[in-house]
């Protein structure tokens, strides 16, 4: 296909953004690991002036502010974008363009030269499309005016639908093949054009373009269906399910004592049973807090229940997905989906979670021992129960994550001056905060970093959004509104041109040329990355002070800002796999590791603005049981999305329910309950249909990055400039088995195949890896 997304949201279980195609994993953050920590002492220089105005941007933003009172501009500095309409403007104007370039695409059989160009121009158009489209994908989900989301709607969809055009062309696939059926033309191309032509290929193959006209009208068709059946889908499981009901004597002992009364009252009052909603706080403590099983097994099976319509709507959408690449002659949806992955197969995703699941078991079944003593004791039974569901919650309460060592409170300006320092340590990149002028940037929040290399000077821009406000899209996500790629060989002169609309072409040609930049040492021009952080975090007051961030909060703008190097640090000549456009099994890596580095002292007292001091070791601590539980849990997960997407979905005897069943009584640790059926509320089955396993995958392959390159020395700039050379310059120009083994000094895992996936497979999952190293 020609656009790719480069939005890395990161919901806390799985992984990637319906908008076409490679989006990012999501994931689960798991309770922080304590360990026992010793490190070397580790001395910093007191804080720059560049570090005072990260802290003094970020936690005094009213009176720090980077914004020149003398200039405007539009968003991201375009000058026409000062109004909605300049938004719908650019996005007519760069329709024009891409009509006139897809043209030009079209002829090139007409001449050699032309050929040569395809690869190229195919990459621009994707470009000339998708930088408005991710453009537009950002304000819609950010922007506080409604007619700026209006006009945003507006300019994704006319775009997209373009988009949807160029992805089933007959015409452009026939030049394309025509490129690579030429060994002559081949030859001519860098590895890194020839994957981007890969991609190109693959992808169109994937839309049915060499099938009969009447089967391709079969696709499209299914595609509709698909995506209609996958709204309904999303809307179903996030819809609210039926509540519970609750007697008030059932209720007695709540460890939570305040609304535990009022709760009993509350049915005493009304002489009524109480009817609890899942998901509600109350439901929440009474999972959490109630003595007795029977309100929490009441609580459990209403917020796992499901209608028949629900359950029939999914299965209609998985038997569709797996029509749909049988039609293009795949055995299955997974296999459809995972051909361009690091597993390539569905066999090889299945050694994968084999493996791990036979390595993680034994962990799993004594923290469920852990669990079943508890009940044990709590109830005075004579032996070991079973621990059912709702037992989970309420024997192993969930703690929020913690530090590894005692830190003092950390405010969000301290943290970013800690993130500066990091980078400058491992790649001689440091964060500087950046006068912004009015009309830039979408909201008063807003504030705007570049990215400095100590020898390239600014390689990139970050605009970060990070206060929760009423309208604004949830969670905590990265967009790539902008891609590095290469643009000083783009020969816009051979470019058509249609007599009488060149008027047509100027604000398309205005937002393009704007974002060109020759760096010094480099040879070539290139855009420049730009991309956004958003988040939700509390907003600075007077009254109250500086934000302070809670510790999985400190995780996620690790997170966050681990996508956001790795678009920064990309330094490709095609934006098709600039940075985090790779694949969706890959794309997780560099955030995730990212995480890691909170686990050292080191990197812990780049906190501290001034001080010179060592971290002191501290003792081991206990870690929580139902760590393992949930991982193990996660895996299951992770084989239900493979059978879902099998091709045992066409079988007119398919039954989700069952299904899942089947793999909690034979593989799982807590036995499947009767009449549930959580499947329909598993959002991530449509996202990530077939690559749940992507997150745990990234995780294990971090966790290993981690232990045998950084553990030893996080600030290593020898060994950060081994992940940026080996890695993270490279997106997904290069294959990432080449890139991981590389880095591991791991020849054996340069194949991909089989063996390599049950070889990570036997790697520990661990979100939080000790600096001791011990497993």
């Amino acid at each position: 296909m020609l656009a790719r997304s480069a939005r890395n949201a990161l919901p806390r279980h799985a992984l990637k953004n319906p908008y076409r195609f490679r989006g990012c994993l999501v994931a689960k953050k798991e309770s922080t690991r304590h360990q026992g920590l010793a490190t070397n002492a580790q001395h910093h220089s007191p804080a720059s002036t560049d570090d005072r105005s990260l802290v003094a941007l970020f936690d005094q933003p009213g009176s720090s502010s980077m914004r020149s009172p003398f200039a405007s501009t539009g968003l991201f500095g375009h000058p026409s974008l000062t109004h909605p309409r300049g938004l719908i403007l650019l996005a007519e104007s760069t329709l024009v363009r891409a009509k006139l370039l897809t043209e030009r695409i079209l002829r090139a059989r007409e001449s050699r030269e032309e050929l040569l160009k395809v690869v190229k121009n195919l990459d621009r158009l994707s470009d000339m499309l998708c930088g408005v489209i991710d453009l537009a994908e950002l304000v819609r989900n950010a922007h506080p005016d409604r007619v700026w989301m209006e006009a945003a709607n507006h300019a994704y969809e006319t775009l997209c639908e373009f988009m949807n055009v160029l992805n089933t062309h007959v015409g452009l696939y026939e030049v394309l093949k025509a490129v690579l059926s030429d060994p002559s033309i081949v030859k001519t191309l860098s590895p890194e054009a020839y994957q981007t032509a890969l991609i190109f290929w693959r992808d169109f193959e994937k839309s049915a373009i060499d099938l009969p006209p009447s089967e391709r009208q079969k696709f499209v068709t299914l595609s509709s269906d698909i995506l209609s059946l996958g709204r309904q889908f999303l809307e179903n499981a996030s819809s609210p399910r039926p509540p519970a009901s609750i007697k008030a004597s059932e209720l007695s002992g709540l460890k939570d004592n305040g609304m535990g009364v009022r709760l009993q009252l509350q049915a005493r009052f009304t002489k009524r049973d109480l009817q609890v909603y899942p998901g509600s706080v109350q439901a929440q403590m009474i999972m959490r807090s109630a003595p007795e099983e029977e309100p929490r097994k009441r609580i459990y099976l209403a917020a796992n229940s499901s209608t028949p319509t629900q359950i029939e709507v999914l299965e209609t959408l998985l038997r569709k997905r797996a029509e749909l690449a049988q039609l293009i002659g795949r055995p299955s949806f997974a296999h459809l989906t995972l051909d361009d992955k690091m597993a390539k197969t569905p066999e090889n995703v299945n050694n994968f979670l084999e493996t791990l699941m036979d390595h993680t078991r034994p962990f799993a079944r004594r923290a469920l021992r852990t669990l079943a003593q508890r009940k044990q004791a709590h109830h005075g039974l004579s032996s070991l129960p079973v621990v059912q569901a709702w037992d989970r919650d309420f024997y192993c309460p969930p703690d929020p994550p913690a530090p590894p060592i005692p830190l003092p409170p950390l405010t969000l300006g301290t943290v970013f001056m800690g993130l500066s320092r990091l980078f400058r340590h491992l790649y001689g990149v440091s964060l500087r905060p950046a006068e912004s002028a009015i009309g830039e940037t979408w909201h008063g929040d807003v504030q705007k970093l570049e990215v400095v290399d100590e020898n390239q000077g600014i390689i990139g821009w970050i605009y970060a959004d990070l206060f929760a406000r009423r309208g604004k899209a949830q969670g905590a996500a990265h967009y790539t509104v902008r891609c590095s790629r290469r643009t000083d060989d783009d020969d816009e002169a051979g470019d058509l041109t249609l007599e009488g609309e060149e008027h047509m072409l100027v604000e398309s040609k205005k937002f393009e040329s704007a974002k060109r930049h020759r760096l010094p040492n480099q040879e070539g021009v290139y855009q420049l990355p730009l991309v956004v952080l958003l988040t939700e975090f509390a907003k600075p007051t007077i009254s109250r002070g500086a934000t302070v961030l809670e510790w999985y909060e400190v995780l996620t703008l690790f997170h966050e800002m681990g996508h956001a190097m790795h678009s920064m640090l990309g330094r490709t000549e095609y934006q098709n796999v600039s940075g985090t456009r790779c694949a969706t099994d890959f794309v997780e890596l560099p955030s995730i590791l990212m995480e890691h580095f909170l686990n050292s002292p080191a990197v812990l007292s780049l906190f501290d603005a001034d001080s010179t001091s060592t971290v002191r070791q501290i003792g081991n601590h206990h870690s929580d049981p139902c760590h393992s539980i949930d991982t193990y849990s996660q895996i299951l997960l992770a084989a239900a999305d493979q059978r879902y997407h099998s091709p045992a979905v066409i079988d007119p005897s398919f039954d989700s329910t069952a299904e899942l069943a089947n793999l909690h009584n034979t593989r799982g640790l807590i036995p499947h309950v009767p009449g549930t059926s959580f499947q329909t509320q598993f959002g991530h089955l449509f996202g990530y249909g077939a690559t749940y396993y992507s997150y745990l995958f990234d995780r294990a392959i971090a966790s290993r990055v981690w232990e045998k390159v950084f553990l030893e020395n996080p600030l290593d700039r020898s060994k950060g400039e081994r992940l940026r050379e080996e890695v993270l310059r490279h997106g997904g120009a290069r294959d990432p088995w080449h890139m991981v083994s590389a880095l591991l000094r791991m020849p054996e895992l340069e194949a991909g195949d089989a063996e390599a996936m049950r070889e990570v497979g036997r790697w520990r999952i661990e979100d939080e890896v000790g600096v001791s190293g011990r497993h």
